[in-house]
């Protein structure tokens, strides 16, 4: 074990060696992150333009998962995997990825709209970055909107204690995103209790002929999951929830 261990540290000695003679006979490049004065009003455009992308991509994950239909689908996926009693398939990434693609299919019509409103009038220079945070924001609100129960959103301006709006357009974002999120779970647990009807069904009598036949000791789990499977692909359940969760948008 002790010659092996000097055997690896001298052929990393080794290594090292060669690393540094290579690294001195080769120029690397130099590297430098800094900020200095504009020299022309386009290059502090194009200061802007980054700053604003890093920002975006910093709150994309929120804006995503507050702001559109993804809470909706990710949570009725997985009570589909729940109720099949799947255990991990499919994998957590599968739904994820599923969710997302489903999520850019539902939110295509107000993406657009936010493209042609805001994003390229701000990048052709016609408007500036405030009046562009508000027409992407607009689409948005629309969508939220019409899937906001107007419980959740009376809840919330209450609980803001603000002036009660006299329009929707009076409505605070910070008031009608975290109401879009609760209307949104309840309608995810809803669907789920649905989806969970049927396999329930078919659990409860897998253990009642077990439990006629006397065999105690077998879970049922074991003899209903090939059963829930083959009602699953019987029916098309793929295709039924998904469009059922696309149609629920409309």
């Amino acid at each position: 074990m002790v010659k092996k261990s000097i055997k690896v540290l001298s052929i990393l000695i080794f290594l090292f060696i060669g690393q540094s003679a290579f690294a001195q006979s080769l120029s690397l490049p130099h590297i430098s992150l800094g900020l200095k004065p504009a020299d022309s009003p386009q290059e502090l455009v194009n200061g802007i333009k980054i700053i604003l992308l890093l920002t975006v991509l910093t709150l994309a994950p929120a804006i995503l998962i507050m702001m559109t239909s993804f809470t909706r689908i990710v949570v009725v996926l997985a009570f589909v995997r729940q109720a099949l009693g799947t255990q991990q398939m499919p994998p957590n990434q599968l739904l994820v990825g599923l969710a997302l693609f489903i999520t850019f299919f539902v939110m295509s019509p107000f993406f657009s709209k936010i493209n042609q409103e805001a994003i390229k009038p701000f990048l052709d220079g016609k408007i500036n970055q405030e009046v562009a945070l508000e027409k992407s924001l607009i689409p948005l609100r629309k969508f939220m909107f019409n899937q906001t129960r107007d419980t959740d959103l009376k809840m919330f301006i209450k609980m803001s204690r603000s002036p009660f709006p006299k329009t929707r357009a009076d409505v605070p974002t910070s008031v009608l995103i975290p109401a879009f999120v609760v209307s949104e779970l309840k309608t995810a647990f809803q669907i789920g209790f649905i989806i969970y009807l049927p396999f329930l069904v078919i659990d409860m009598v897998t253990a009642s002929v077990l439990m006629a036949m006397g065999m105690m000791m077998l879970p049922p789990v074991i003899i209903s999951l090939p059963f829930k499977i083959m009602l699953f692909v019987f029916v098309d359940g793929w295709s039924l929830i998904v469009g059922s969760l696309v149609k629920s948008f409309g």
